[in-house]
């Protein structure tokens, strides 16, 4: 079975996986892996479900690595419609759910991010 998890996993199991990569990653890692091939994916509870549902039909087993279903209710409730509502007011001038963060955790913020594109 690989291991493949996602870089805000903690440094010890980034560390010890197969694969580190973004979501994309992770989904093209097991896209390209042959049928019958098995998984554990440290992310998002939601991701790994479909994962699981998605490839089922090829024999390729998905699960998760976090035994409490890590939950992301934030990006659960990302939907086309709110997107697109979201988009839409931008055009019109309009900012909509605004959201501020303090300088220092916008610093580390970064660092994270620059940190996980690296990993690609």
């Amino acid at each position: 079975m690989q291991v493949v998890v996602h870089p805000e996993c903690r440094w010890e199991v980034c560390q010890k996986a197969d694969e580190v990569g973004s979501t994309e990653r992770i989904i093209k890692v097991i896209e390209d892996a042959p049928e019958g091939s098995s998984f554990a994916v440290g992310t998002e509870i939601h991701l790994v479900n479909r994962l699981a549902a998605r490839f089922a039909p090829l024999g390729k087993r998905v699960i998760t690595l976090d035994d409490s279903g890590c939950l992301c209710t934030t990006m659960y409730r990302i939907s086309p419609q709110h997107l697109a509502w979201t988009l839409e007011n931008l055009v019109e001038g309009r900012v909509v759910n605004r959201i501020k963060v303090a300088e220092d955790v916008k610093h580390w913020a970064r660092v994270a991010l620059d940190r996980m594109l690296d990993v690609r």
